[in-house]
């Protein structure tokens, strides 16, 4: 018996298990999403805020309103931001927790997909479903970042998870009102929460077209439905009320805005007129599917027919998810503001819906080539790009220069061990190669790359170069604010908005200088003006592709040739 028949027999045991199912699937999820934990910061774009925000709740104790170095930050809801900073309170290490709530999310959505695919189809289709959603490159990159999308997720897959255990499994009303109540939690964690409800659209088709007696649960007491509503809105009104509340009671305009902003340029301004992150309507199929849903991308073309099947038969566990998954993808492709990580919220319930014909699909010869010809591609290229930087051959050179960075080793490590996994993989089992390949590549990424990568993601080299010439207790203002730039200074800092315009931000520190001697700006090279004399810059090195410079009074120039105004000055560490 070859080596893979055995591995079969051994998984054949442990899908047919439930206890054995879920204690593989938890070691199995849990060992790729929480390995490096600890090991890197946070990393820009989104990150050092989370992370900045929930140091700041701690710190502060102003939890009901998220702020960054003072400044109220209106962009998002507060839940993802409360979830580090009970974190971050329990254990006192931000490189320990940042990352607690998106891998916690990770887990709890393996569970619930694997629980529903048990319960519709089988242990087995449940655990398959499981492990296509682990081994899929957006879900696992988004369990391993600190940004709102995995949370989301979760929530939005709960409420999935409550509709279809309602609507196909057993009828009780507590999962529909469950799925209502964590769409409410959804929305203010992110606004797109309440996408779940997008699957009563195929939900009342479906019924439609099923005669009664063949629906397979038969749903009593309808006008509980009406209850949904409310249940979601009881749930967003957790956080909505108090907000209201808070700045009604607080008669500052600050909060106003907050508020303001909040509810309105942040939900329905940013999806019907979005003002970044444009975007063509087919975006999301040409230049997100086919690489972010990997390998479940691949299997598209083979479960088109096996779906058209379920669907003429009227199979509700098929209609359901899946038109589900193309509404969510359509809802988002109308939009003209696009981001690749929008669609995550669909990956589950893409994987619940391929998991039933996992067997069939492996055994085209097509597909199966496919995926081994795309992990040996990728290797090789690693290889080969990996061979190139260790010769210094002038493309790999300038790579790394730009990135601040040389991978090398990493990269033939990562290649090379994916270029045997191939070589093993070739005559037998060729779709093995992207579980194992995945694999490799999250354990490696995840031990090696961030250590590799935290220093150039990271601002310490610039505050390095500081400590060397400022004493501890000087006072730094940032000029073209970042947020790791906060989170990360030794010293007390001081800025005048996100949104405020350079050289107006330029202008205001060149007044907040001149008040106090001990005062440095730390900015941009390419940002210097009129108020400051450039040949005095002390130049610190690069950090984000960027020449940062320090400038003491000594670089200041006696006027500056802008108008002076007064613009608020937001400060932390004091």
């Amino acid at each position: 018996m070859q080596p893979n028949n055995k591995l079969s027999v051994y998984f054949h045991s442990i899908s047919t298990d439930h206890n054995q199912a879920l204690s593989w699937l938890f070691f199995i999820s849990a060992s790729l999403i929480f390995i490096g934990l600890g090991l890197r910061d946070p990393w820009p774009a989104d990150e050092p805020r989370f992370a900045l925000i929930a140091k700041e709740m701690v710190a502060t104790g102003q939890w009901f309103f998220p702020a960054r170095a003072q400044e109220l930050y209106p962009d998002k809801p507060p839940i993802f931001m409360w979830s580090i900073a009970v974190f971050y309170w329990l254990f006192g290490s931000i490189k320990f927790t940042f990352l607690l709530p998106s891998a916690l999310s990770g887990l709890l959505t393996t569970y619930l997909v694997y629980d529903i695919g048990r319960k519709l189809w089988s242990v087995k289709t449940g655990f398959i479903a499981a492990l296509l959603l682990i081994f899929s490159l957006q879900f696992m990159l988004q369990a391993k970042t600190a940004q709102i999308d995995a949370m989301v997720c979760a929530w939005i897959t709960l409420g999935c998870y409550g509709f279809l255990r309602f609507m196909l499994y057993d009828g009780k009303w507590l999962w529909c009102f469950i799925a209502w109540f964590f769409m409410g939690i959804g929305v203010i964690t992110k606004g797109v929460g309440f996408l779940p409800i997008l699957m009563l659209i195929p939900y009342i088709t479906w019924q439609w077209f099923v005669r009664k007696e063949n629906l397979t649960v038969k749903v009593s007491n309808k006008w509980r439905w009406a209850l949904g509503p409310f249940i979601m809105l009881f749930a967003i009104a957790l956080w909505f009320v108090p907000m209201l509340w808070l700045v009604d009671q607080s008669h500052n305009p600050f909060y106003e805005v907050y508020r303001d902003n909040i509810l309105f340029k942040q939900t329905v301004t940013r999806y019907a007129n979005s003002w970044h992150h444009i975007k063509p309507f087919w975006y999301y199929i040409t230049s997100v599917i086919p690489i972010f849903w990997l390998p479940l991308s691949l299997a598209l073309p083979w479960l088109i027919k096996p779906w058209w099947k379920a669907i003429k038969q009227a199979d509700g566990r098929i209609i359901l998810p899946l038109g589900w998954v193309i509404l969510v993808i359509l809802f988002f492709s109308i939009s003209s503001g696009k981001r690749g990580v929008y669609l995550l919220p669909a990956l589950p319930m893409l994987a619940l819906i391929t998991a039933p014909y996992l067997s069939s699909l492996i055994k085209s010869k097509g597909l199966n080539w496919l995926i081994w010809s795309l992990v040996t591609l990728i290797s090789v290229l690693l290889v080969v790009l990996a061979i190139a930087g260790i010769a210094e051959l002038n493309f790999a050179t300038k790579l790394s220069q730009k990135y601040n960075i040389e991978p090398w080793f990493f990269l033939l490590s990562i290649g090379a061990l994916g270029t045997l996994n191939s070589v093993t993989h070739y005559k037998y089992q060729k779709w093995q190669t992207w579980p194992y390949f995945i694999a490799i590549l999250w354990i490696l990424y995840s031990t090696w790359g961030y250590r590799l990568l935290n220093e150039p993601k990271t601002p310490h080299n610039i505050y390095q170069q500081i400590s060397q010439l400022v004493d501890t207790k000087a006072e730094i203002a940032l000029v073209d604010f970042s947020e790791q730039f906060i989170l990360f200074s030794p010293y007390r800092m001081t800025h005048f908005g996100y949104h405020t315009e350079n050289h107006r931000q330029l202008v205001s520190a060149w007044n907040w200088q001149k008040l106090q001697p001990n005062r440095h700006v730390l900015m941009n090279y390419e940002l210097i003006d009129d108020c400051y004399n450039k040949e005095k810059a002390i130049h610190l090195g690069f950090a984000h592709r960027v020449g940062w410079v320090l400038l003491g009074n000594d670089s200041r120039l006696k006027q500056c040739n802008k108008p002076v105004e007064l613009l608020k000055a937001y400060r932390y560490g004091y």
